[in-house]
């Protein structure tokens, strides 16, 4: 039996999505197009494809050996749907490192970007045949080029992702959804909030903006378009520092503590931002026929009803409500 690898694994899951402006998250101009050209070569291919990636290098003699055996069993296996990429780790020292290579030759079997099979033990035809037979019995691939994975668990992923607050790494997974099936609005709906939690809501304005009509029409999007409302002009440090003083020092304004909210949720503190709407809603539900609350329940709507932090702030909004 092929032992399938954790998807969740460590190093190579960090190459899964790669934002244009990643250079200044720390990777120099090298590091940067070695990304672009993983994903171009490797992580593209495998949405719809098994990819044998091979690590080598030239002066390494079973390297050499192998790779007849690689282009012809990939030959073969073309109309299954494997393809095969070549990393030489001379030339691409930054992605060999993010596979923690260590030997070479080292070979992966790839599938929607992520590594599932080690197939570097394979060094005959006959077994590297076994375990290719025996990991596309367990993968949805379809010669041609087209995913038939349902993305329903993949959707899940994300929004379990987003829920724990990663929005750079729930952003990734809802573009390789995208990527496998542009039609779909949840998938859509779900990159939007990422890149707003993640603090980019430029990006999600003009991904929003760049939505078919028909699909932007999609219910699913409304969710994306309130997240979107209530991020509308986050506030500048110093205007947040203000907000925050004049509702310290006058706890009893209803605005000031509104405002402060409202700022608090813009800048991406939703705990702080509940926090203060909460303490709104137990000082004086009616102010404002209720606008604490009602503000509460777009923050709710923007997150996503099943998210477990709704359901958790929403017990606390009944226990003011309701003792």
């Amino acid at each position: 039996m092929v032992a399938m690898i954790d998807p969740a694994g460590p190093a190579p899951a960090n190459l899964q999505y790669r934002r244009p402006s990643l250079a200044s998250l720390g990777l120099n101009l090298d590091e940067q197009k070695a990304v672009d050209r993983f994903r171009k070569d490797v992580v593209e291919p495998s949405m719809a494809a098994l990819v044998i990636l091979d690590f080598w290098a030239e002066w390494c003699g079973p390297c050499k050996a192998l790779t007849p055996l690689l282009e012809k069993v990939a030959a073969e296996y073309a109309d299954k749907g494997v393809v095969l990429a070549k990393i030489n780790v001379d030339e691409d020292q930054f992605i060999a490192a993010q596979f923690q290579v260590r030997s070479i030759p080292t070979v992966y079997a790839m599938f929607q970007g992520q590594p599932v099979a080690d197939l570097t033990n394979a060094r005959t035809e006959t077994q590297l045949k076994q375990m290719l037979d025996q990991i596309l019995e367990k993968l949805p691939i379809t010669p041609g080029g087209q995913p038939a994975q349902d993305i329903a668990p993949l959707l899940a992923m994300g929004d379990e992702v987003l829920a724990g607050g990663d929005g750079e790494r729930a952003a990734g997974i809802f573009a390789q959804i995208i990527d496998m099936a542009p039609d779909s609005a949840a998938a859509h709906a779900g990159l939007i909030r990422a890149l707003i939690a993640a603090g980019h809501r430029d990006e999600a304005q003009a991904a929003l903006d760049a939505l078919d009509p028909k699909l932007a029409a999609d219910p699913a999007l409304a969710q994306a378009r309130s997240a979107l409302a209530l991020a509308e002009d986050a506030p500048e440090e110093s205007e947040l520092a203000a907000l925050r003083a004049a509702a310290a020092e006058r706890p009893a304004d209803m605005d000031a503590q509104l405002a402060f909210a409202n700022a608090l949720y813009a800048s991406g503190d939703r705990d702080a931002a509940a926090a203060c709407l909460l303490a709104m809603v137990a000082a004086d539900r009616a102010w404002n026929e209720g606008a604490a609350r009602t503000r509460l329940l777009q923050i709710f709507e923007a997150t996503g009803l099943e998210d477990p932090w709704v359901a958790a702030t929403r017990r606390k909004l009944s226990t003011v409500l309701f003792g």
